[in-house]
C-alpha cells in the first residue's frame, strides 16, 4: 500500500471518529434512542434484534419489563451508535444507511426489513439531524 493511501486511510477513520466524539449525548436520547424503541408496523422495534446483538448496531437490553433504557446503558448505546456516523460523508453511515430502502438510498439488504421507506421518513429525518449536527 502507498503511503498516500495509507494516509487517505488514516485521515478517513480520524474523520469519522473526530464526527462520532462530537455527537450530542442529549439529543441521541431525546430523540434517536426513541426510534430504535418504537413498533413500525409490519417490522420489530429495533432493541429486538439489536439487543445484545454481536454485530456494530449493539444496543443494551431492556430490563425486565422496562420500557426505555438507563442512563448509564444510553450512554453505552449512544457510544456504540455514534461509531456507525460518518460525519464526512453522511449517506455512507451504516446507522442511516442500512435501514433505508434501497431505491432511496439504502443498502441492499437488511435483515430486520426496510424500517424507513424513504428519507423523509420522520424517524429517518431525527437520526440523520442528529448526525449531521456533528462538528
Amino acid at each position: 500500500m502507498t503511503t498516500p493511501t495509507r494516509l487517505a486511510m488514516v485521515t478517513a477513520v480520524l474523520a469519522s471518529f473526530a464526527g462520532a466524539q462530537s455527537l450530542d449525548f442529549a439529543t441521541y436520547r431525546a430523540k434517536v434512542e426513541p426510534v430504535f424503541l418504537k413498533k413500525r408496523e409490519g417490522h420489530a422495534r429495533c432493541v429486538v434484534c439489536h439487543a445484545g446483538a454481536g454485530n456494530a448496531f449493539r444496543l443494551q437490553p431492556l430490563a425486565p419489563g422496562a420500557t426505555t433504557w438507563t442512563e448509564e446503558q444510553s450512554k453505552q448505546n449512544f457510544d456504540a451508535v455514534s461509531k456507525l456516523v460518518r460525519a464526512a460523508n453522511l449517506m455512507s453511515s451504516p446507522i442511516l444507511k442500512h435501514p433505508l430502502a434501497e431505491e432511496a438510498g439504502g443498502d441492499i439488504f437488511h435483515s430486520g426489513g426496510r424500517q424507513f421507506l424513504s428519507q423523509n421518513d420522520p424517524d429517518w429525518k431525527a437520526i440523520a439531524d442528529w448526525a449531521r449536527a456533528a462538528k
